[in-house]
């Protein structure tokens, strides 16, 4: 069982990779590049900073690396992923994450369209709220021929700027997005009986754009703001 406990935690990795915007009131929202404050529109990626733990009715796992990579308008509308990635480095173990037995994690149905970020701040806490719609992915654990779980959804995390003695990783000053204890179900199609239904996620991503569109360099600092 601790194999298909690992199974279930890889698998909601995904979940919590680049969780960013709620829908609603994008009229009100605005991604800012930092320093100049100027809208930004463009190529956004999520890099996970420390690990992301899950835990399921059998147990618990986490992974240590995940990028994820996709684009996002500055009135928070059209979020969409269009690539992810989830191990754990470096090898051994890996490049799997962590568990007894190897698991692999691999994104589908990519792009995961449908997505926003919206300003909407917290006395003491969130800036934004953030949504990945869509999104869906595979694992699969070397467990009896391999044991496939899918997962899919829409996930919502808690949005931080970089200046936000909130954010969750204080020693970083990049924007954030951030989960605690989020909510993933288990596809049954295509899915084995041993998955279970549901897995709980925490983990934090820094968020950052390209200073130079195109360049596939993520290095602009951004903000949400009204």
């Amino acid at each position: 069982m601790r194999q298909t406990r690992q199974l279930a935690a890889a698998v909601a990795m995904a979940a919590t990779a680049l969780a960013v915007g709620a829908p609603a009131h994008a009229a009100t929202t605005t991604v800012k590049r930092v320093p100049g404050g100027t809208a930004y529109s463009g190529a956004v990626q999520a890099l996970l900073l420390g690990t992301a733990t899950v835990s399921t009715s059998i147990g618990s796992g986490s992974c240590n690396s995940s990028t994820m990579t996709g684009s996002v308008n500055s009135n928070g509308t059209g979020l969409s992923i269009a690539s992810a990635t989830f191990a754990w480095t470096p090898s051994p173990p890996g490049p799997g994450c962590q568990g007894s037995t190897t698991s692999t994690v691999t994104s589908q149905n990519t792009p995961w369209t449908g997505g926003n970020v919206t300003y909407a701040p917290v006395s003491g806490g969130r800036d934004a709220t953030v949504t990945i719609a869509n999104f869906r992915v595979k694992a699969v654990v070397n467990l009896f021929g391999g044991i496939t779980c899918i997962y899919g959804g829409t996930i919502v995390a808690n949005g931080f700027n970089g200046t936000n003695p909130a954010r969750p990783v204080p020693g970083n000053g990049e924007a954030q997005a951030g989960l605690s204890g989020a909510t993933v179900n288990k596809i049954s199609s295509g899915s084995s009986f041993l998955c279970p239904g549901t897995a709980t996620v925490s983990g934090t991503y820094q968020l950052k754009g390209e200073v130079t569109a195109g360049s596939g360099v993520f290095n602009q600092s951004l903000q949400v703001t009204a």
